[in-house]
């Protein structure tokens, strides 16, 4: 069985907590509503850290509006006046880490990156702060530390120099390293109006935001898109869909690169149930996915991808989806191992080939939502 790798192992970790652990609202089955990132409270993708995200692009704040044009340009200048000096500065932190050594990293301890996380609050880059701030985490994050935090570094490097020289970048990836840099954004694409399946929902949780995460697949345009809901620390997010149902509603598109990430419009009827599945593809459709995608948007965690015809088989540690009708296979992501879905999805399965939507990225597949070879219903992996 040929193993498709997914990229290098980056990070801790810590930006998938919660992910398979998203509990059913009060608003019961059908519920809809629609919450925004609380003021303050904006965290935009970090990078790989963002599942999504994966085109996941990070959660921003809608664009303030103004009555005077001109006063609103002249604010996002002083902003990006004052996020172009925190690059700079974060530029020459990211030098002198170099030039020490990356060994000092683990005797400094996460107390400098706070700091320089803080001077990016400061300079109105919270995209910067997030990723500054993980930084800080690597070198107590095992055995390796010193490749992922250069890896890390060299990510951030990057995003700092593509804001500096964004006015040379095509349009899409210059409004993708805005998202990552944490610029607010409005969603400007037309409305697309389609019967939505709500393929999959699950939240993250940090010290400052819950931020939840929706899947729907259109099944007239045959399109992936994301929606995004935000609670306060230790509040849940408002927006909750029914997984396994479909939406007959419009969304509209960020601008970013993928404009993968939609935001709900009109809704013309409330979820009920459907016999629409995501279309599926081979484990090795799913990798290129993701290494497209890379080209669009190099701090990408992961892509949607729904895999057709997979069985869940272990592997040594851990456990793979293999083709039933090929010879090549995806390492299920370390963290899906201690699930309770992985073993749903086994149940589900039995040995027989089934339908698995999930995130794609560098550190393996992650499971969300399966469907049986035959008829039936959704069945919610986290």
């Amino acid at each position: 069985m040929a193993w498709l790798g997914s990229g290098s192992g980056v990070g801790s970790g810590d930006e998938t907590r919660g992910r398979c652990g998203a509990v059913q609202e009060p608003g019961g089955e059908g519920a809809v509503t629609e919450g925004k990132a609380p003021e303050g409270a904006q965290r935009p993708g970090a990078g790989r850290r963002e599942p999504s995200d994966a085109g996941d692009a990070g959660p921003s704040l809608p664009a303030a509006t103004s009555a005077d044009p001109e006063a609103a340009r002249r604010r996002a200048e002083r902003r990006a006046e004052r996020v172009t000096a925190g690059a700079t500065e974060l530029e020459q932190r990211l030098a002198d880490l170099l030039r020490a050594g990356l060994a000092g990293a683990e005797q400094t301890g996460p107390g400098l990156w706070e700091e320089t996380a803080a001077r990016m609050v400061d300079a109105q880059a919270p995209g910067l702060a997030s990723r500054v701030r993980e930084l800080g985490a690597i070198p107590a994050s095992g055995p390796g530390w010193p490749v992922r935090l250069l890896e890390e570094c060299a990510l951030l490097h990057l995003l700092d120099r593509g804001w500096l020289h964004r006015e040379r970048l095509p349009d899409g990836l210059a409004a993708t390293v805005r998202s990552r840099v944490g610029l607010p954004a409005s969603p400007d694409g037309p409305p697309v109006r389609d019967h939505w399946l709500v393929l999959a929902q699950y939240d993250t949780v940090d010290a400052r935001l819950t931020t939840r995460r929706v899947w729907l697949y259109g099944a007239e345009t045959d399109r992936t898109v994301l929606l995004l809901s935000y609670g306060a620390a230790g509040r849940s997010p408002e927006l909750t869909l029914p997984v396994g149902l479909a939406l007959e509603a419009e969304v509209s598109a960020y601008p970013d690169a993928g404009r993968r990430r939609v935001a709900l419009g009109r809704r013309f009827a409330p979820p009920g149930p459907t016999r629409t599945r995501p279309r599926g593809v081979r484990t090795s459709g799913a990798a290129v996915r993701y290494g497209e995608a890379l080209r669009d948007d190099p701090w990408l965690e992961s892509v949607p991808v729904a895999l057709g015809r997979v069985v869940p088989v272990p592997d040594g540690d851990g456990w793979q989806l293999a083709d039933a009708d090929g010879d090549s296979a995806l390492p299920l992501a370390r963290t899906t191992g201690n699930q309770p879905g992985l073993w749903r999805l086994v149940a589900l399965s039995g040995g027989a080939p089934v339908t698995v939507f999930g995130e794609c990225g560098h550190r393996g597949f992650t499971p969300l939502t399966a469907w049986p070879a035959g008829p039936g219903t959704a069945v919610p992996l986290c």
